[in-house]
């Protein structure tokens, strides 16, 4: 169940560019102006709210775009029919999705202490890492996983998929998604404006790691007869794990070597599905 069977349904996610242009957009207008507002030297609290809600607003334009092309009758029935499959695939694909991620930081973790890191990055902290003008920051980390997997994976991958080896659509999108979130770098105490802050090196890896978590990620999609659930399980286990510990930020840029050998045996095992239309 690597590929989708009816290579018809999948032609018929046909609106690619504008898919793609739209959710670019429209979340970069939003979140640039809540960048703006975010470094405000006297905000009050309607100029708080209404940061907020542009920020939540760009992360649900992709989704508003995607929805606009499941009017094709056709489109509707092949996404409910995989929107929460989690049968009909070998288990080790759903323990991949909910566990790859949380073991690699444990041992990119436990590597770091080689470098002299220190043991307190095991202890589960209270709080994220980020902070969020309006909405409790552990709702956006647990909400931003199922709003963007229910664009990218509902509609998004597919439209590249019917174009491109599985490869190149995972080499596109981790460059498009790089470039999605560079507004966020703008907002005030945002994950990514947070990143900049502590040095290009880190920002750097947070991009390079987006090209191995997508081909992962895509990996476990068409394994799995293209669930959308697994892609939102995928990405919201990262979400949970790199914010429960205190992790150094050199255990990530571990991490993300971590994760690119894995990636590596990915690839050699699946040459087929990754390099074959």
């Amino acid at each position: 169940m690597s590929e989708p069977n009816n290579t018809t349904i999948l032609n018929r996610y046909d609106r690619t560019l504008w898919f793609y242009i739209l959710s670019l957009l429209i979340p970069w207008v939003l979140w640039l102006s809540a960048g703006y507002l975010s470094h405000r030297s006297a905000p009050t609290p309607a100029l708080l709210t209404l940061e907020g809600f542009l920020g939540l607003a760009g992360l649900i334009a992709p989704v508003l775009v995607a929805a606009g092309y499941f009017r094709d009758p056709v489109l509707r029935t092949d996404l409910w029919g995989r929107l929460f499959r989690l049968g009909g695939f070998p288990r080790i694909y759903l323990f991949a999705a909910l566990f790859l991620i949380p073991l690699s930081l444990m041992i990119a973790q436990l590597l770091s202490l080689l470098l002299g890191h220190e043991l307190d990055q095991f202890v589960i902290r209270g709080h994220a890492s980020f902070t969020s003008a309006l909405f409790p920051t552990w709702l956006i980390l647990l909400l931003a996983p199922v709003i963007e997997e229910l664009a990218w994976h509902s509609y998004g991958t597919d439209a590249l998929r019917r174009r491109f080896s599985l490869f190149w659509t995972s080499m596109i999108f981790a460059l498009y998604w790089t470039v999605w979130h560079l507004p966020l770098a703008t907002i005030k105490g945002y994950y990514q404006s947070n990143l900049v802050t502590e040095g290009g090196i880190y920002a750097l890896n947070f991009a390079l790691s987006l090209f191995v978590f997508v081909l992962l990620m895509n990996w476990l999609y068409y394994k799995t007869g293209r669930s959308v659930l697994v892609a939102i399980l995928f990405h919201l286990s990262a979400n949970i794990a790199n914010e429960m510990f205190d992790t150094h930020p050199d255990s990530k840029v571990i991490q993300t070597g971590i994760l690119l050998l894995v990636t590596i045996v990915v690839l050699l095992r699946n040459r087929t599905l990754f390099f074959h239309r």
